[in-house]
């Protein structure tokens, strides 16, 4: 189904539903939040008139108003910057970047700025902002729409950064990082918008941020996969669990800060890690949580750890190519299959 055919959802229905798409869960989300609290904007390309590009912001102009949900021109520069700007005086703004890939334009804004402002006030000036974005891998956007580099966020102390898979965690990491004194980049997958659909939780549930989730209770491997590769490794799970292998999922949901507490725990107990994440390997969040591991524990460990990425070149364009190019769940199976022969 096409982000057109079920856009029609969000209004009335979704609110009614216990079961949502991953989009329609995030729309849920902000407008919740918007009703408890009037000091929330939405500003962005296309989030008012339009809805949003993806129709995450459906309905949300028509409800609170152009002063609460406002269209802006398209630079992202300027967006992030007004939201800082926002976030300083009082607001608790929410940047929408269309593509992950732009918030390169934006990082002075997110990085020098918003991440600092904190720290270099001595905790006097807050910067309640969130940076909302999604990466488009797996729908044939091609390589400049494509990109995935959240680790890029790691080497800026003051920033936390969401990476939510389900609807559930997606509408309650998003409350949650409205209620947050220090900027949240949110990312989201848009190739989950409209295939993940799950039940969400009542307006009084929040996920806690920094907080991992494990997904499938397992003792023989840990799986640590973040986004759109919490399916596949739950995929590769179910296959290997024919085969006598015993699969613990490891959902990290927040990478800054990462919950080393719940992955020490998993790993204690299954002495072995595969890390399945869409970065490509060197420099990617797979470095850091193996990096972890192996200063931290690697007396626990009865095998190498092991890593599926997105290999070392750009996003193909090609549907064929494009689907050979991501982690999936075979993958991650095969890969599991050696670490226990290791």
């Amino acid at each position: 189904m096409s982000y057109q055919d079920s856009s029609t959802h969000l209004e009335g229905v979704a609110r009614l539903a216990t079961e949502l798409m991953y989009a329609e869960a995030i729309n849920e989300g902000l407008r919740e939040e918007m009703k408890r609290d009037n000091s929330i904007v939405i500003l962005g390309e296309e989030v008012g008139t339009y809805g949003g590009t993806y129709k995450v912001t459906q309905g949300l102009m028509k409800e609170f108003g152009a002063n609460r949900v406002l269209d802006t021109p398209i630079s992202e520069a300027a967006i992030v910057g007004t939201a800082v700007g926002a976030a300083v005086m009082g607001l608790r703004p929410v940047a929408e970047l269309m593509f992950f890939d732009f918030t390169s334009i934006a990082l002075d804004q997110i990085m020098t700025h918003a991440a600092k402002m904190r720290f270099m006030s001595g905790g006097q000036v807050k910067v309640p902002m969130v940076v909302r974005t999604q990466y488009s891998l797996g729908r044939g956007y091609g390589c400049q729409h494509s990109q995935f580099y959240p680790s890029i966020f790691l080497q800026s102390p003051g920033v936390k950064v969401v990476l939510p898979a389900t609807p559930k965690d997606a509408k309650g990491l998003i409350k949650s990082a409205l209620r947050q004194d220090d900027p949240v980049v949110f990312i989201e997958s848009g190739l989950l918008y409209f295939t993940a659909k799950g039940e969400v939780m009542g307006p009084d549930y929040l996920t806690p941020i920094g907080k991992a989730d494990v997904k499938r209770s397992g003792k023989d491997i840990t799986i640590v996969a973040i986004s759109r590769t919490v399916y596949e490794a739950l995929k590769a799970a179910e296959e290997l669990e024919h085969e006598g292998i015993n699969v613990e999922v490891l959902d990290m949901m927040t990478v800054q800060p990462m919950d080393y507490d719940t992955l020490e725990k998993s790993v204690q107990k299954t002495g072995r890690l595969l890390v399945a994440e869409d970065s490509v390997k060197t420099g990617g969040l797979s470095s850091e949580i193996s990096a972890h591991v192996a200063e931290s524990m690697i007396d626990y460990l009865q095998a190498p750890i092991a890593r599926v990425n997105s290999p070392p070149m750009p996003v193909p364009f090609a549907k064929e190519l494009e689907r050979a190019y991501m982690v999936s769940g075979s993958k991650i199976a095969e890969a599991a299959r050696s670490l226990m022969k290791a």
